[in-house]
Parts: C-alpha cells; sequence; structure tokens
C-alpha cells in the first residue's frame, strides 16, 4: 500500500465520474479526499522548507474540487434533505451550522489560496509563521467539520432519501462536473468501500 508521505497528489486526483451515478458515495469519497488535504495542509504547515509542488496541488483542490463540493451540499444535499427529515431528526441546527462553517471556511481558504499564491510567485524557500498557523488552523477546522457531516448527515441521508432523490442529486452533482451519466449508471447506490492507512488524524487512502 502507498503512503501519503510518498505520493501524496496522487490521492487528490479526480474521483471516477461513474461515481456520481452513487452521490452519496461520491460525496463520503471526497471527504476522503478533503482529509488529505488536511494532511498536506499540516505539511505545509510544519515541514521547514517550502514544498511548491504540493502547495500547487493544495490550491488547485481548494480553487476547484472543494468549492463545487460546497455547492453540492449546499444547493442540492441541503435542500433535499430538509424536505425529507422529520421532526424528530432535529436536523436544521446542524445543517445550520455546516452552513455557516461553510462561508467561514470560504474567507479562510481565500487567505490560504492568497497566502500560498504569494509564495509559489516569489519563490520563497519558507512559508512565515502566520501562514503555517493559518494551514494548521483550516485544517483542524476542516476535520471538525467532516466528522460533523460524516456522523450526522451522511447517515440520515442514506435514511431518508430515497432512489430517485439519489437519481436526481447524482444528476445535478454530474452536469456541475460537465458529465452527462450514462442510463445504465443510473440506479440503486452502490456500496463505497473505504481501505488503507490512515494517520495520526484518522486521515484516510480510499479505494473504490
Amino acid at each position: 500500500m502507498s503512503t501519503l508521505a510518498a505520493v501524496p497528489e496522487a490521492y487528490l486526483a479526480a474521483l471516477p465520474a461513474h461515481l456520481l451515478a452513487s452521490p452519496l458515495d461520491f460525496i463520503l469519497a471526497d471527504h476522503l479526499r478533503q482529509r488529505v488535504l488536511c494532511s498536506l495542509l499540516d505539511r505545509l504547515a510544519t515541514r521547514p522548507r517550502f514544498e511548491a509542488g504540493i502547495a500547487r496541488e493544495v490550491l488547485a483542490h481548494i480553487e476547484t474540487d472543494m468549492a463545487i463540493h460546497v455547492i453540492d451540499e449546499e444547493q442540492d444535499l441541503f435542500p433535499l434533505l430538509r424536505r425529507r427529515a422529520v421532526p424528530g431528526d432535529q436536523l436544521e441546527p446542524v445543517l445550520g451550522q455546516l452552513s455557516t462553517e461553510h462561508a467561514e471556511d470560504s474567507a479562510h481558504a481565500g487567505l490560504i489560496v492568497a497566502g500560498l499564491q504569494a509564495a509559489l510567485d516569489s519563490r520563497q524557500d519558507a512559508l512565515d509563521a502566520p501562514l503555517r498557523a493559518g494551514l494548521s488552523r483550516f485544517a483542524a477546522s476542516q476535520r471538525r467539520h467532516l466528522a460533523l457531516e460524516n456522523a450526522v448527515v451522511m447517515p440520515l441521508a442514506r435514511q431518508r432519501l430515497s432512489s430517485t432523490d439519489l437519481t436526481a442529486l447524482g444528476g445535478r452533482m454530474a452536469a456541475r462536473r460537465g458529465i452527462l451519466l450514462a442510463p445504465e449508471e443510473v440506479g440503486p447506490a452502490r456500496q463505497f468501500s473505504r481501505g488503507g492507512g490512515s494517520d495520526a488524524h484518522g486521515d484516510t487512502v480510499f479505494r473504490e
């Protein structure tokens, strides 16, 4: 099994398009990639020398895949769950908290992107202390955010959303990425298998 330390950027590679036919699995797989992102942020924050290649991978993920992932949740998953949840689920406070965190994360991510891009443009040998601290804070906040989503939102989504809901959700997520799902790819959700090693934070390398 390859380790994160060996080829970290490989674990931020695009997810297979066919996984969008199982949109909850796709979202969970994206959560795993975000945990890899957290490990890379910690790596940039703690290594004495600035690793430009890692920084480019982090920037690309934050500015594209991570941004789209938030839209998936805010525009599609969360509204759908609000329509399907029952009062006993007590879901609204959780979704409200997550939406607030999404807004805060967007502002924080903007600062990180600006800082890393400036370091790349000026070919810095080392990151300054404030940026290192910001990277660590962002990684920690993302881990807390992901833990809440995985513990509350995703299990409830599996319980409440119908096959019709999931087909519609997958179609919208695919369209957002410019992907047209083939008819044979649309159907009941396939289980996503998580495996591989993990680091001190439980950040997991995944496989389909």
